[in-house]
């Protein structure tokens, strides 16, 4: 018991410092978090205190009060971290990588299994959806790349349905933002059986990440391919 309470209470400092850090990156790209928290929190704890005087029982609501709104603003703080991080790496070469690294379980993602040396990239996961190929970089020069990838993907498992998207804000993309929910609204058409034969295919069959090391996350902006390279 005593070993859970210590380790309880070595966890906590490491959590404070990482709110304190998030807050201090939101904070970066938006100006007003700290009077949108500040407003959250007062508001609903005002309103819980105002019927709680009208029922007769300020102190009850008053506690109500409080825990709501430390969830409310918890939520709200939430969401805008989260804005804020995608406002930060959009257009970054690799943010969609980093996204597709956090989609969630019964995914399997592989970066840049495909590349020119623009820097335009298709990365791919695989899922229940069957396999999405998601591209960032040039629309123009993406499109020929992504196309190709797929028209591959068909050959080796034409038994598995094959989405493509193109991460952007143009017309016909989709944000950063909105990745990881795009992926999730497929309709689900595989089996997790189903799933594993078809990231063991394509492990088998070999990408572009198996023969040239890539570091994680945004890619280096003077980053090019050797000559030569082609994608796959």
């Amino acid at each position: 018991m005593a070993r859970s309470d210590s380790a309880a209470d070595a966890a906590n400092p490491g959590r404070l410092k990482q709110i304190a850090l998030t807050y201090k990156m939101t904070r970066k790209a938006d100006k007003t978090i700290g009077l949108v928290l500040a407003g959250v929190f007062i508001l609903i704890l005002g309103v819980f205190l105002a019927i709680g005087f009208l029922i007769g029982h300020p102190v009850y609501l008053g506690i109500l009060g409080f825990l709501l709104a430390f969830l409310g603003t918890a939520i709200v703080f939430g969401r805008r971290a989260e804005r804020a991080a995608f406002g930060q790496m959009e257009g970054q070469p690799g943010a969609a990588a980093a996204v597709l690294d956090n989609i969630g379980r019964g995914w399997t993602t592989t970066p840049a299994v495909a590349m020119n040396r623009s820097q335009d990239v298709v990365h791919r996961a695989v899922g229940k959806a069957g396999i999405v190929l998601v591209a960032e970089g040039n629309p123009n020069r993406v499109k020929s790349l992504l196309a190709a990838e797929k028209k591959k993907m068909n050959r080796i498992v034409a038994d598995v349905p094959v989405h493509d998207v193109i991460v952007g804000t143009g017309e016909g993309q989709t944000e950063l933002k909105k990745l990881r929910t795009t992926l999730l609204k497929y309709p689900r058409v595989l089996t997790g059986p189903q799933v594993t034969a078809t990231t063991d295919r394509l492990r088998a069959m070999g990408d572009l990440m198996s023969n040239m090391p890539l570091p994680k996350g945004p890619m280096p902006k003077g980053m090019r391919l050797p000559k030569g390279g082609k994608a796959r």
